[in-house]
């Protein structure tokens, strides 16, 4: 079958509220500008680190997912195939080559995206959203560990042979952050939001600087980066996704999956010819 080619944007962070074979995913745009997700994706969180970088292109031989009703979602034809690099998409004038490819579709309407999530003629699951305004990120203390119960019960899920063996337990391998992070914005018709922030980088960064400095320098650092440099400084886009289980069961089942954040160019000023 041919390969399809996959900018690689976002890498999922195991969350409780997904499938077990949805627990290591990533997601991407295909040359054409459609966002899709893959998984379980065939490689561990070691060899993802090692191989891959966030705006990789990649190729692999794709099917569409059969226990997925969501039509973005897309599986390995065969999971132990390698995959092949094939290019990298860099940040030269503003990140023109990525975006591109990446904002093809923008989003700036909640409650549009939200009809066109609950309607059976799209489902729609990811998405780029423009956030009109950025009001702050919350972060809340939550607990430090995974739910037993719900991982007893994903574990059943992974015996009865519903789901293909990941190479490794995201559970084991990724700790569960202590916090709940929370964008609150505005979209274009000025309403208010608050989506839940759930990305590989940042936990990586926060697991990074709480690991050498603690738990209050990693959160001044996360806001510094994600308030004052993305939100202020860059064209700061949202990448929204949901999970399966939360798609189906929820009115809202949006979390932001990663951030889009080209640098802008200087504005020009103009002189007076007097």
């Amino acid at each position: 079958m041919p390969l399809t080619k996959v900018l690689i944007t976002t890498q999922s962070y195991p969350t409780i509220s997904s499938q077990y074979d949805e627990q290591l995913s990533i997601a991407g745009f295909r040359e054409d500008g459609v966002f899709i997700r893959i998984y379980p994706i065939p490689f561990s969180r070691k060899s993802f680190d090692e191989q891959f970088r966030l705006y990789d292109w990649i190729e692999l031989d794709l099917v569409r997912h059969p226990r997925d009703f969501r039509l973005e979602s897309w599986k390995p034809a065969n999971p132990d195939a390698p995959v092949k690099v094939t290019g990298h998409l860099g940040t030269e004038d503003h990140w023109r080559e990525r975006k591109e490819i990446v904002l093809k579709t923008i989003y700036r309407n909640f409650s549009t995206l939200l009809v066109e999530a609950r309607h059976e003629a799209f489902y729609t699951s990811l998405a780029v959203f423009k956030p009109a305004r950025i009001i702050g990120l919350e972060i809340e203390k939550a607990e430090g560990e995974w739910d037993s119960e719900r991982l007893e019960k994903l574990e059943e899920e992974k015996n009865r042979g519903q789901v293909f063996e990941q190479p490794e337990n995201p559970f084991a391998v990724m700790k569960k952050l202590p916090y709940r992070f929370s964008f609150h914005f505005t979209d274009d018709k000025n309403q208010e939001i608050k989506l839940p922030f759930e990305d590989w980088e940042l936990g990586a960064l926060f697991w990074k600087i709480q690991k050498k400095q603690g738990d209050e320098k990693a959160i001044k650092e996360i806001r510094k980066r994600y308030l004052q440099e993305y939100a202020r400084h860059t064209d700061l886009h949202f990448f929204l996704g949901t999970t399966q289980q939360v798609h189906a069961s929820s009115k809202q089942p949006f979390t932001i999956i990663g951030l889009f954040h080209p640098t802008t160019p200087p504005a020009v000023v103009q002189g007076s010819l007097f």
